[in-house]
């Protein structure tokens, strides 16, 4: 969701800052006042073709900066954060400078990003339709999954199982595929398996021998090092006669001298027999150490012949793992690898046979898949055509349809085993053709209107975003009747998602909950939209815009009375 946006020196707009509704916004004012450079700081927003020819007049730079409410841990809130973007309490900052000379700059997050990254972020938030866009729904791709998108949640869960079972089916074939084309090779790489398996067992590795190798090396090249410690401390700890630099008694003596005197000390209070407990504990853990001691050092003895042999065995181990992996227990497992592998490559015919039966068997679970993902598109496809034909009735294109034609594929690909394509028929008899094709500009901005509407439910985001759409005269040839109705399926719309719309009519105006006003003025005689010239407009301020766009004058009587009746009838039909 766009929170706002701030212009400055873009066209004729000098400085504005459009403060839009998380709902419905409207956007009016006369023509040439500057409302075509508002949508193109959305689309710079968006990623959008930057021109040197957009800066203002006399300015070095044009900037675009705008707010964007997103969902945290959603999908654009992900992409802005792997680019390096901050996300702030679930809003995002981009902005967008566009020198007079040069090259144009794209920030997002506090980060400099590739114009492109907006564009990323832009199609997971905002839909444009306008009469020169390139719609979204004019792509196949799209087209397939809006349709899968209005299927729901069960056909969601088809789509799923489809993807599953094709994605096994072409793992299945180029299986075999490369059995099959590796049939010369197989001799050069069992002479392979077989003598990194020969260099294995001849040396025999158990698991973690390497490490316990290295411990022990290390050991035996430090036995004095280690034996002076550890005699000093069991010298330390039990106070034997070899101790004759330990001036105090051995720790054990010292802990049983302090135990005795807190239970002497306990007859008084009882408080000191707990202290006397640990201090007995301390003294059982220190003997239990003493012993051990003692224990190493018994066995702790130079020994150059198996000093040697141990350097001579980690000198062969390193070899292999040199080979087979970073340490011993990884080319234990390579081993155990290459002998299933090395059993194939001597069973080739067994290999093959059972690759084949798993090609049957993906193939079959895809065809059985497929047939269930189709059956479900075709009915998805009728309950849409239903929904929007019943939407286009009202948007004054009375007996258009849509058709929903699925093209089976000569392969199943990884969406299915048809191609989606949305046709419009423009009136009864007439053939239906691609989206774009044979309906003017403000027919297919209806058309896209109607569709957007009927998945509006379903268009919000899984993740929980609010997804913006605007429209740019949504309402071009539309009037009377169809106009009220027009407004009233934009304010719908605008229940779940955001919705901005440039307008002419003042019945579409009247259903917004926020209306922005965009005025030109010639302050010393030059020709420019000043910061104040882009307004939020209210009470009867609203009214006289509105009468303003119903007879183009907006001190009469009649249609300020007018403007206050469509407010009204909105309000009540919202």
């Amino acid at each position: 969701m766009i929170e706002q946006v701030r212009i400055e020196n873009l066209g004729v707009i000098a400085a504005a800052e459009l403060d839009l509704a998380p709902t419905f916004t409207v956007i009016t004012g006369e023509t040439g006042a500057g409302k075509t450079m508002v949508l193109t700081s959305l689309a710079l927003l968006l990623g959008g073709k930057a021109d040197a020819g957009l800066v203002r007049v006399g300015s070095d730079r044009a900037v675009v900066e705008g707010s964007f409410a997103v969902e945290p841990g959603g999908p654009a809130a992900a992409r802005a954060e792997e680019a390096g973007a901050v996300v702030d309490d679930g809003e995002l900052i981009a902005a967008r400078t566009v020198p007079a000379a040069g090259r144009s700059r794209a920030h997002l997050g506090g980060r400099t990003v590739p114009h492109g990254v907006l564009g990323e972020i832009g199609e997971q938030l905002v839909t444009v339709h306008g009469q020169s866009d390139q719609l979204r729904l004019r792509a196949p791709a799209q087209q397939r999954a809006a349709l899968d998108a209005f299927g729901g949640g069960a056909h969601a869960a088809l789509l799923s199982a489809y993807r599953e079972a094709w994605s096994a089916a072409v793992v299945a074939r180029e299986e075999l595929r490369a059995w099959e084309e590796a049939e010369g090779a197989r001799e050069e790489e069992m002479a392979q398996l077989r003598e990194g398996l020969d260099l294995i067992d001849s040396l025999d590795p158990q698991p973690g021998e390497d490490t316990a190798l290295r411990d022990e090396a290390s050991r035996l090249g430090n036995v004095e090092d280690l034996r002076v410690a550890t005699g000093h401390a069991h010298q330390v700890l039990t106070g034997s006669d070899e101790a004759a630099d330990v001036s105090v008694s051995d720790a054990t003596t010292l802990l049983d001298d302090a135990r005795r005197a807190l239970d002497q000390g306990a007859r008084d209070d009882s408080a000191l027999s707990g202290w006397a407990e640990r201090l007995a504990e301390a003294s059982y853990l220190v003997s239990d150490v003493a012993t051990e001691l003692a224990s190493y050092l018994a066995g702790l003895d130079a020994d150059p012949e198996r000093l040697s042999w141990v350097h001579e065995r980690r000198a062969a181990l390193a070899e292999l793992t040199r080979v087979h992996g970073p340490d011993v227990d990884a080319a234990l497992d390579w081993a155990e690898r290459a002998r299933q592998r090395l059993a194939d490559l001597e069973t080739p015919e067994e290999v093959a046979e059972r690759l084949r039966d798993a090609v049957t068997t993906t193939a079959a679970a895809l065809d059985q898949a497929a047939a269930a993902l189709t059956d479900s598109r075709r009915g998805a496809g009728d309950r849409l055509c239903e929904a929007v034909g019943e939407e286009l009735a009202g948007l004054a294109m009375p007996g258009a349809g849509l058709e929903v034609r699925l093209t089976p594929l000569d392969v199943p690909g990884p969406s299915g085993a048809e191609s989606v394509e949305l046709l419009l028929s423009g009136h009864p008899g007439a053939p239906a053709r691609p989206l774009g094709q044979g309906a003017s500009g403000g027919e297919l901005s209806r058309v896209m209107l109607a569709i957007e509407v009927t998945l509006a439910g379903v268009d919000a985001g899984a993740a929980g975003e609010t997804r913006t759409f605007v429209f740019d005269e949504v309402d071009a040839g539309v009037g009377g009747k169809a106009a009220v109705e027009v407004g009233r399926r934009l304010a719908r719309l605008a229940r779940g998602s955001q919705v901005v719309v440039v307008t002419h009519l003042a019945q579409v105006a009247a259903f917004a909950d926020r209306h922005l006003v965009v005025t030109k003025s010639t302050p010393g005689g030059g020709d420019v939209v000043t910061a104040t010239d882009v307004a939020a407009v209210d009470g009867e301020d609203r009214l006289r815009e509105l009468a303003r766009m119903l007879s183009g004058q907006d001190e009469s009587d009649t249609a300020l009375r007018h403007a206050a009746e469509l407010v009204e009838r909105a309000d009540v039909q919202r």
